[in-house]
């Protein structure tokens, strides 16, 4: 997009599907942020953003469902090859990068969506 497609998209009124579909990313994110001192609501989260991705077709937050759900996938999954190179020590570091990385994508995200704004954009 454009800077001026992007300025004209944070400054228009949204439609009530997107005004949902940002509020339900939104409580995913929020859900993802606790769950990263939890960990449970971390699975809520990510399992609330699949469930209401179809609902954010074809709106400008769609793509933030796409970061919700790889951010928990490639998350867990790296977290396990973690927990397992752990008795190596390396494991640890692998789990504290995840941790940051993690963070880094969920604080971009909110700071997109509370911008009105694509999460690639």
């Amino acid at each position: 997009m454009s800077e001026t497609q992007e300025t004209t998209l944070a400054s228009q009124p949204l439609s009530s599907k997107d005004d949902a579909a940002k509020t339900n990313a939104l409580i995913a994110y929020g859900l993802m942020i606790a769950g990263l001192f939890t960990g449970i609501l971390w699975i809520v989260g990510a399992i609330w953003a699949m469930v209401k991705r179809g609902e954010a077709q074809g709106t400008p937050f769609e793509d933030h469902y796409t970061n919700i759900v790889n951010t928990f996938w490639w998350g867990l999954g790296l977290s396990i090859v973690g927990v397992i190179l752990a008795f190596v020590v390396v494991g640890y570091f692998i789990l504290l990068g995840v941790w940051i990385w993690s963070i880094y994508k969920i604080i971009k995200g909110l700071a997109k969506i509370t911008s009105n704004k694509a999460y690639n954009s």
